[in-house]
Formats: structure tokens, C-alpha cells, sequence
């Protein structure tokens, strides 16, 4: 890969990061629901008017894909960070997706689960256990709980993608969010509709509308219009391990631009599951070469 293609590597791995931050900060002044909502509608339009939907693909499976990568992906995500899980920390526990992808990959379509995906998942997992037993503070396990639920969509989402093949994947995200919006909507309105008021939306500040306009373009259309780019060029197994930087980017941001601390036993944590994730990434081989 040449180094311009790093630096775009590079570049996403940032701004996925900086990603919780950016969260952290809009769930200051707006619900989580509506949040995702708000995330989801500024991706959709005007974008919709220029990507068709994506061909060979069912509007079953496109609703799948919406309900598993958005709806609850990112519905959960936000709640466990509402509910009062870090920026740092969420940036790292979402990371479990990948053993969860692999768990349900043996389950519905008989992928084998190999000796190292199986000690790096264990791995990674004693690291999330470990984040549970410091829970107070920026750690609480209603949130961490809902965190790993959106990490567990995000492996059913990554499952569905698999089935829908080669499909133009910024229409993929465009189409997904728009179906996505009448359901964001309807749960918002169930469980946060007391939190509504006009003058919430007219005394947001900057600082959200920012956010919100983050979260839907250099996040949504830039960060998965270069990953697209890039796996369409070079093997999974190339590009896949910059997503290791992700919750390393998620601390450090968090720590400078949220004054987030990091104890020791983050710093454990953090090793623990990124450990698993280099296991998982890299074992196989490992092994096959002693």
C-alpha cells in the first residue's frame, strides 16, 4: 500500500476515533434516540436524490442491514454512553464486535472458529470483564451493557452485509439510513418524547450542530467512502488491522479533548482487548509458520 493510501487509512482511523468525542459532546444537549435520529437524517438527504438504491440487493435485506448497522447499532451505542460510559471506553468495548462477528459466523453459516480467534477472544474479553469491575465513575454497566449490545448488532450487521455481496456501499448507507428514519423516530418518541421541548431544539449550539453535521458526513460518507475504496483495492486482511487504531485514537482524543482520565486499569483493559484483536487478526498465522 503506498503511503497516500496510509495516510487516507490513517485518516479515517482518526476521524472514526474522534468519533466518540464528537458523541460525548452531543449527548450533552440532545437525547440518544434523537440523536441517531438527527445522525441518520443529515445522512440521508439531500444525498438521496443522487444514489440509487442498490442494485441485486431485496428491500428485505436492506431493511436488515438498516435495522442491524443503524437502528440498533448505533440507538444502543448512544444510550451506553447516555447512560454514562465514556468516550474512551465505548471507542474500546464496541471493538468486541469482531469476536462477536466471528461467534455468530460459526453459528449461522458454519465459518470454523479456529484456536487463536478463540484465545484472542477470551483475551478481549477479560478486558471488557475488567472494565466491569471498575464500574463507577466514567464506567457504568447499564451503559456498558447497551454498548456491548451495539457491538452485537454491528456483528449481525456484518453478517448481513455479507449476504447482500458487492454492492455500491455509500448507496448501501444512504438507502439504509432512510429506512432507518421512521423507526429512529417512533422509539425516540415512545421513550424520550418527555425530553422533547421547543426549547430544546431552539437554544442548541454550536457546538451540537456540529456534531451532528460530524457525525453524518466526514463519519458516514467519508469514513465509509474510503474504506469501501480501499478494501475494493487491496485484501481485507491488509486493511482490516487500522481499525486496531481505533480505540487507541477513541483514548487519546478523549483524554485531551474531554480531559478523560487514564487510570492504569484502562490502560490494562486497553492492552487486554487489543491484544485479542491482534490474536484474532494475525494467530492463525502465527501458528501455521512455527
Amino acid at each position: 500500500m503506498p503511503l497516500k493510501h496510509i495516510l487516507l487509512a490513517l485518516s479515517v482511523v482518526v476521524i472514526w476515533g474522534v468519533n466518540f468525542v464528537v458523541i460525548q459532546v452531543a449527548l450533552q444537549e440532545l437525547p440518544p434516540l434523537l440523536l441517531t435520529f438527527f445522525r441518520f437524517f443529515f445522512a440521508t438527504f439531500p444525498a438521496i436524490f443522487f444514489f440509487k438504491r442498490p442494485q441485486n440487493t431485496s428491500w428485505k435485506m436492506l431493511f436488515f442491514y438498516s435495522l442491524s448497522m443503524f437502528i440498533l447499532d448505533f440507538a444502543f451505542l448512544f444510550s451506553g454512553m447516555y447512560a454514562g460510559v465514556s468516550s474512551g471506553i465505548a471507542s474500546l468495548a464496541l471493538q468486541t464486535q469482531v469476536f462477536f462477528t466471528a461467534i455468530l459466523a460459526v453459528i449461522f453459516i458454519k465459518e470454523k472458529m479456529t484456536l487463536a480467534k478463540i484465545i484472542g477472544a477470551i483475551v478481549a474479553f477479560s478486558g471488557i470483564v475488567f472494565v466491569g469491575f471498575h464500574a463507577g465513575g466514567d464506567v457504568n454497566l447499564l451503559g456498558l451493557a447497551l454498548v456491548e449490545c451495539a457491538a452485537l448488532s454491528w456483528a449481525i450487521g456484518n453478517l448481513v452485509s455479507k449476504q447482500i455481496g458487492k454492492v455500491d456501499m455509500l448507496s448501501l448507507v444512504v438507502w439504509g439510513s432512510l429506512i432507518s428514519l421512521p423507526f429512529l423516530l417512533a422509539l425516540s418518541y415512545i421513550f424520550e418524547s418527555h425530553l422533547w421541548s421547543f426549547a430544546m431544539f431552539t437554544h442548541l449550539t454550536f457546538k451540537s450542530i456540529g456534531a451532528i453535521a460530524y457525525l453524518a458526513y466526514p463519519v458516514t460518507f467519508f469514513g465509509f467512502g474510503i474504506w469501501s475504496w480501499l478494501l475494493s483495492r487491496y485484501p481485507a486482511t491488509t486493511v482490516a488491522p487500522f481499525t486496531l487504531l481505533v480505540p487507541v485514537v477513541g483514548f487519546t482524543s478523549s483524554a485531551i479533548l474531554v480531559g478523560e482520565a487514564l487510570p492504569s486499569w484502562k490502560l490494562i483493559a486497553a492492552c487486554l482487548i487489543v491484544t485479542g484483536l491482534v490474536i484474532n487478526l494475525y494467530g492463525d498465522r502465527l501458528i501455521k509458520r512455527t
